[in-house]
C-alpha cells in the first residue's frame, strides 16, 4: 500500500470523513453507484470511494467482531478475510492470561483484532507490521475503542524487533500468496521455522497457523490445539511454555469445551453400526483426538478409515453429535429414494465422509415430497460404500 492510500484513510478520520462514515453505516451496497454520485456533489471524489470502501468492510466484518465493533472499527479488504474472529481472539488472550502473560508482542498484528483482545484482557501490546496502511488502521483501532494506552502500534519488519521486554509473543504469519492460500508453513510470510524460533525465545508464545498443518511439521516442545466456533474450525494454535509440551488439544467455542489428548491410545476397533452414530466436531478430527472421544463414549469406528464413531448407547459429549440410526443400507439410489418416499421425507440432510458423491447432486436427483425430515450419511462401513439413514439425538443429548 503506498501513500496515497494512507493519506486517503486518514481523511476519514477527519471530522467530514467521520460523517460520511455516520451516514453510510446502513447503506445498501447494491446502490454504491448511486450513492457515490450523490455523496460526490459534496464532497471529494477520493474520501467518498474511501468512505464507501470502509463502510462495505465494516457490514463483512460484523460477522467477526460484531455490528457494534465492526461500525466503530476500521479494516482493510485483506486484513476483513484473514482477522480472528473476535471469539476466538478472545479465548486466546484469556489463555495468555492464565499463563501469567503481562506484555505481549504481536507479531504480523493485521488491523488489530487480536491486539484488541489482549488490550482488553488487561494486557500491554506492542502490534508489529510493516505495511504502513494497516499499521495506521491498528491505531485508529486502538483509539475508537478506547485502547491507545495498552496498544502501542509499530511500523517494522518482525525480524528486526527486539521482543526480549515481553513475556510472550503472538506471530499470525500471512497465508495467503499471489495465488491464494499457502498450505506449505515454510511458505508462510514469516516462514514457520522462523516464528517457532522467535517463540523459543520468549518465556511464552502462541503461533497461528493452518488448521491443516501437518501434524509432523509441529515441533515436539509444543503444545498444538485446534480451535472451532459454531462447529466450524477456525484455526491452530502452537503453544509454546504452557505445561503441557507435546500434546494436542481441541477446544469448542463458544462454550470452550476443551479436550486434551491422550498420548499413547490407539485407534478403537472398528465394528457394526450401533443405534447412535456420533459426528466429532471438526476440530477433534483436526486433532486426532477420535480415539479420546470414543474412549469417553465407550464407541468403536465404523470404518478404520473414516472418522464416524458408533455405539449401542447414548452418551452425552460435547465434542460430537449425536444421531439415532434407523436403517443400514449398502449404497443403492432406488433403494433410497423409495425408502424415503414411503416414509413421507420430503426434507433431508446429507452428510458425507469417504464418498464421492456430492450432497446436492443426491438431493436433486431424490426430488422428494412430503412433511417428515431425515439425515442421511453417505460413508463406508467396513470397507463397503453404504447409507445410513437416522435422525439428531433429542436436544442436550448426544
Amino acid at each position: 500500500m503506498g501513500d496515497v492510500d494512507v493519506d486517503a484513510f486518514d481523511s476519514l478520520l477527519r471530522d467530514e470523513g467521520q460523517a460520511l462514515l455516520s451516514e453510510l453505516r446502513d447503506y445498501d451496497p447494491a446502490r454504491e453507484l448511486a450513492t457515490a454520485t450523490r455523496l460526490r456533489r459534496d464532497h471529494p471524489a477520493e474520501l467518498v470511494s474511501a468512505a464507501l470502501t470502509q463502510a462495505g468492510l465494516r457490514q463483512r466484518a460484523a460477522a467477526k467482531f460484531g455490528a457494534d465493533d465492526a461500525h466503530r472499527m476500521y479494516f482493510t479488504p485483506h486484513g476483513v478475510e484473514q482477522a480472528t474472529r473476535a471469539s476466538v481472539a478472545a479465548y486466546r488472550a484469556d489463555r495468555f492470561t492464565e499463563l501469567g502473560v503481562r506484555r505481549v508482542a504481536d507479531l504480523c498484528c493485521g488491523i488489530g483484532g487480536d491486539a484488541v483482545a489482549l488490550a482488553r484482557a488487561g494486557i500491554s501490546v506492542l502490534a508489529v507490521d510493516r505495511d504502513p496502511l494497516t499499521c495506521a488502521v491498528v491505531r485508529a483501532n486502538a483509539e475508537a475503542l478506547g485502547l491507545s494506552e495498552l496498544i502501542e502500534v509499530r511500523h517494522a519488519d518482525v525480524a528486526e524487533v527486539d521482543t526480549s521486554r515481553y513475556d510472550a509473543i503472538f506471530v499470525d504469519p500471512a497465508r495467503r500468496g499471489g495465488r491464494g492460500r499457502v498450505f506449505d508453513p515454510e511458505a508462510y510470510s514469516p516462514p514457520l521455522s522462523w516464528a517457532v524460533e522467535a517463540a523459543r525465545t520468549a518465556p511464552h508464545a502462541a503461533l497461528k497457523v493452518a488448521p491443516g498443518v501437518p501434524h509432523e511439521a509441529v515441533p515436539e516442545d509444543a503444545e498444538a490445539e485446534w480451535i472451532s466456533d459454531h462447529g466450524e474450525v477456525k484455526e491452530a494454535l502452537l503453544w509454546f511454555g504452557t505445561a503441557r509440551p507435546g500434546m494436542r488439544r481441541a477446544t469448542l467455542l463458544p462454550d470452550c469445551h476443551s479436550l486434551l489428548g491422550t498420548r499413547l491410545l490407539p485407534d478403537p476397533e472398528p465394528g457394526p453400526v450401533g443405534r447412535w452414530l456420533y459426528e466429532p466436531d471438526g476440530a477433534v478430527i483436526r486433532a486426532h483426538l477420535v480415539a479420546d472421544v470414543a474412549a469417553r463414549i465407550g464407541g468403536r469406528l465404523i470404518d478404520p478409515t473414516i472418522a464416524y464413531i458408533t455405539a449401542d448407547d447414548l452418551r452425552p459429549t460435547p465434542y460430537a453429535t449425536a444421531y439415532e440410526i434407523t436403517d443400514v443400507l449398502p449404497f443403492n439410489l432406488k433403494k433410497l429414494k423409495a425408502l424415503l418416499r414411503e416414509r413421507g421425507v420430503g426434507v433431508v440432510t446429507v452428510k458425507k465422509r469417504g464418498s464421492a458423491v456430492e450432497p446436492e447432486e443426491l438431493r436433486r436427483k431424490l426430488r422428494l415430497e412430503g412433511v417428515n425430515s431425515a439425515t442421511v450419511f453417505l460413508t463406508r462401513a467396513d470397507g463397503a460404500p453404504t447409507m445410513l439413514l437416522g435422525h439428531p439425538a433429542p436436544h442436550g443429548q448426544g
